[in-house]
């Protein structure tokens, strides 16, 4: 089963052979920049708005780590099915359908009441990203010609970079000029621009080799068995744990035995488990989930801590993150060609100590902190981690497997790094021994703890990395498809 993040050699076929200089292949780029840039912008704006969402709604922790966790969990668990449906359906189609979810989601958001409408309507966003976001790569690839196809996914990088980039710049400005709720109102815009501009210039595609049955069973067991297990590790800390969340985390775990079972006696499974007898594959996925974690659990409690502790707008809270930008764009591509030389076991195992180094640093950050000589030394240390470790990373987890399997590949290794940010916003709050009842937010006495769990969690990945990479790995330049990060989520780099 195709993933939607590849074409098949029948899809290419059919495609109109677009080139990249031409008026209608900048309109098929900027319509996936547009499309998949929402979502990415998405990721990275709602992090600095969340003091905001809570003073206004009366959020406790618990309620905030629901606003991003509703997000990821249907997102992880629905990403892979997600590019199934392009693959089958139509990329164009399944992009379109995406993106009026995800407007129609952004809407429910905005005009949220409550915490709970706001969570659910999180949950809709996630789901429609899961839609949208595949398919927009997967567009570019069956659309262009071979020899014009890296271009475009460089050109297509490099612009979603930017769009993540402004992201916290956006998502400040709005908050502190005029609510919080425009943080999903100004998404309307875009998808309209982007469903007019796919409507007129992107042709439809179709893998017509791909598999005519859907796993929906796997994905439903999936979704229901990470929401069970979320469930409990947010709502047990906060409310004790009695019976619904113990009951929640019980039914979860059976869920993901069943979808263990489920994938391995399916014709036509989700996620493929033979991938994972790559020692190299599985080293390398357990690798992105400790480092991902680490980020998302790092950026998520430093830009709250910064606002609520520390006095930052959230414009400057935003702002703050930007240093990662740099260093990511200025570094990662030589980090690859680094791996490429030296084997990627090395950069993998070193850069994500460097990362837990940088946390560590952050870890100090207290009330009356400089931001250039206490928050700013740690982002420059942590992006340096994060630098070597990604582009290594990602090349490593395709080269891992079968061409064949490089879609679903690229899908998996997406998938598990927005469950790591899932599972770090759920269980990291309680093991820092955070408040997570009562209103507001009051990081300051469990900050501290928190980033020591989160470096520790990324030196792991190191430990992970040298335990389970071959020095004499094969490292490939690939492209990777991140969805979107608490922080600019790097590294969406040119094929070759």
């Amino acid at each position: 089963m195709d993933s939607g993040f590849e074409m098949s050699s029948t899809a290419a076929a059919a495609a109109p052979g677009l080139r990249t200089g031409t008026a209608r292949g900048r309109w098929v780029i900027a319509a996936t920049v547009l499309g998949s840039g929402v979502a990415f912008l998405d990721g990275s704006v709602v992090n600095v708005a969340l003091p905001a969402i809570g003073h206004d709604l009366h959020a406790n922790l618990s309620g905030l780590q629901w606003v991003l966790s509703g997000y990821l969990l249907t997102l992880s668990a629905l990403l892979v099915l997600g590019g199934s449906f392009g693959d089958l359906f139509g990329r164009r189609r399944v992009f379109i359908i995406g993106l009026v979810g995800f407007g129609v989601a952004s809407v429910l958001c905005g005009a949220a009441p409550s915490t709970g409408a706001l969570v659910g309507a999180r949950c809709l966003q996630g789901v429609a990203a899961a839609f949208l976001v595949p398919s927009s790569l997967a567009i570019i690839s069956s659309t262009f010609r071979p020899e014009d196809r890296g271009r475009a996914i460089g050109a297509w990088s490099g612009l979603a970079g930017v769009a993540t980039a402004l992201g916290p710049f956006l998502g400040g400005w709005l908050v502190d000029s005029v609510s919080w709720r425009l943080v999903f109102f100004i998404n309307l815009p875009l998808i309209a621009a982007t469903v007019l501009i796919t409507l007129r210039h992107v042709p439809e595609t179709f893998d017509h080799e791909a598999d005519r049955r859907i796993d929906v069973p796997g994905g439903v067991l999936l979704t229901i068995g990470l929401a069970g297990i979320v469930y409990a590790l947010i709502e047990g800390p906060a409310h004790g744990w009695l019976a619904g969340a113990v009951s929640a985390g019980v039914a979860g775990v059976v869920a993901l035995a069943l979808f263990v079972v489920a994938e391995r006696r399916s014709s036509h499974p989700m996620v493929p488990l033979e991938v994972f007898r790559s020692r190299q594959f599985s080293g390398a996925n357990a690798t992105t989930l400790a480092v991902y974690a680490a980020l998302s659990a790092t950026t998520f409690f430093l830009v709250v801590h910064l606002q609520t502790d520390l006095g930052y707008s959230a414009l400057e809270a935003g702002a703050s993150l930007f240093p990662i930008t740099v260093v990511m764009a200025a570094l990662s591509a030589r980090a690859g060609a680094l791996a490429q030389r030296i084997g990627p076991r090395l950069p993998m195992t070193i850069g994500p100590i460097v990362v837990g180094a940088g946390v560590v640093v952050l870890s100090r950050v207290d009330t009356g902190s400089s931001y250039w000589t206490d928050v700013l030394p740690g982002l420059l240390v942590l992006a340096f981690g994060l630098a070597l470790t990604v582009a290594p990373l990602t090349a490593t987890v395709l080269a891992a497997v079968e061409d064949r399997h490089s879609g679903i590949a690229s899908a998996i290794n997406n998938a598990v790094a927005r469950l790591a940010s899932l599972l770090a916003v759920a269980v990291l709050p309680a093991a820092a021994g955070l408040a997570t009842t009562g209103t507001g937010l009051d990081l300051e006495h469990g900050f501290s703890k928190a980033m020591v769990i989160a470096a520790v969690l990324a030196a792991v990945g190191g430990l992970i990395a040298w335990s389970t990479i071959r020095s004499g790995a094969t490292v490939r330049t690939v492209t990777r498809l991140d969805v979107s990060a608490p922080c600019q989520d790097p590294c969406l780099r040119e094929a070759s």
